[in-house]
């Protein structure tokens, strides 16, 4: 097979060249947009699942047919270490200004203008260590109390206003909201509730790890009524034959039946891990179409591609000890398993290892599906951590 034409494509957030098993979704989107539009009651929603999934492909996708329908689109992606405010002001910035450049006096986004303008005084954003700059008055009383809470509801509704009296709709679309702090989640419901109140055309599309769904409720009990909660999970047998033989099928190639099925089973799934071994198996194959053992010989590179980087890159971020815990997580198996079990391997109780857990969870490394339960976020996570304890012992 020729690697210029090589349609698979590894990475992450990467668009991958059949976008299959998520038309439902993708629909569901369209149908949540256009009623916002049209101004009519709609939720929000969050996409939930662990790594590997696509969810970051998903937001891009609903980002760009936002776009081509006429919303205004603002993309952030939260990460450890910045505020809620520091990632919205910016692209809120940016949005304000493009309103009110368009033809026509707007009271309406002269007035975002200058909340916006208390909301940055109020909450001190700085970008790069420099106070990011509005140059207008403040909207004294509104946006400036101190409240994050508050304050960002007051943007929303703001933004909203004048978003409707120019006649077009805000998309908001937020990645990686498990890194939000508590009260910056719980700002962005109540402010997602108030517009929701005033039926405003601004809609939140948001996703995150599975304990977000767990986070927004903590947050606000209603966070249920206020949003949907769509879960992606890993690809079914008939989608992950779509999304091999689709892209293949363009370049004259096809793979057989024995060699789609050993991608199910080394990747469960996951469209990143199709993703990589599709790319490592048609680099290696000479003929169409391509066979069982060709995918064998791609599994060692693809494995040693994601240990040095995809997989790697997170154990990086972690501690000695939280390595432990995860050592120990991984030698129970795979999916889910108790808390207590962990600890037992470790030798300690519960209450002792609590915060190494609770730190793995902030750093998106582990989450609870349910109360005692301890899982990795990163599908294929427990056996890297096997390989890497294997390779120390031979070392």
């Amino acid at each position: 097979m020729d690697p210029i034409r090589n349609p698979f494509s590894p990475g992450a957030g990467a668009p991958p060249p059949e976008l299959a098993g998520r038309e439902a979704l993708l629909a569901r989107a369209a149908v949540t947009l256009g009623r916002i539009k049209a101004g009519r009651p709609e939720k929000s929603f969050l996409l939930v699942g662990l790594r590997g999934v696509g969810k970051t492909v998903l937001l891009n996708r609903i980002a760009q047919i936002a776009e081509d329908d006429g919303f205004r689109v603002v993309f952030v992606e939260a990460h450890e270490g910045k505020s809620l405010p520091a990632l919205l002001v910016p692209e809120l910035r940016r949005l304000v200004y493009k309103l009110d450049a368009m033809a026509g006096l707007s009271q309406k986004v002269k007035r975002s203008l200058r909340v916006l303008r208390s909301f940055v005084g109020s909450v001190k954003v700085k970008i790069s260590d420099i106070e990011l700059g509005i140059d207008v008055d403040p909207e004294a009383g509104t946006a400036d109390s101190g409240d994050i809470e508050s304050d960002l509801s007051d943007l929303f509704l703001a933004i909203g206003e004048a978003a409707r009296e120019r006649n077009t709709a805000v998309a908001l679309v937020l990645d990686e909201l498990q890194y939000l702090k508590e009260v910056e989640l719980s700002a962005l419901i109540m402010a997602m509730h108030r517009i929701a109140q005033k039926q405003l055309p601004l809609v939140l599309i948001g996703a995150g790890l599975p304990q977000l769904v767990g986070h927004a409720g903590k947050s606000k009990s209603y966070a249920e009524r206020l949003f949907d909660f769509p879960e992606l999970g890993p690809l079914d047998d008939a989608q992950l034959a779509d999304a091999l033989q689709a892209p293949a099928r363009q370049e004259n190639v096809a793979f057989t039946d024995e060699a789609i099925g050993e991608i199910a089973r080394v990747t469960k799934g996951y469209p990143y891990f199709l993703q990589e071994w599709a790319y490592q198996t048609w680099n290696l194959a000479t003929e169409s179409p391509i066979g069982v053992d060709v995918v064998k010989v791609a599994t060692q590179q693809s494995l040693a591609r994601l240990d040095a980087s995809f997989f790697r890159v997170r154990l990086d971020r972690t501690t000695p000890r939280e390595k432990e815990y995860m050592i120990a997580l991984a030698r129970l198996g795979p999916g889910r398993q108790r808390s207590g079990e962990v600890a037992d391997l470790m030798g300690a109780d519960v209450q002792t290892v609590a915060p190494l857990r609770n730190g793995l969870i902030k750093k998106g490394m582990i989450f609870s599906p349910a109360h005692g339960d301890t899982e990795f976020t990163v599908p294929l996570f427990d056996e890297f951590m096997m390989r890497t304890v294997n390779r120390s012992a031979h070392s």
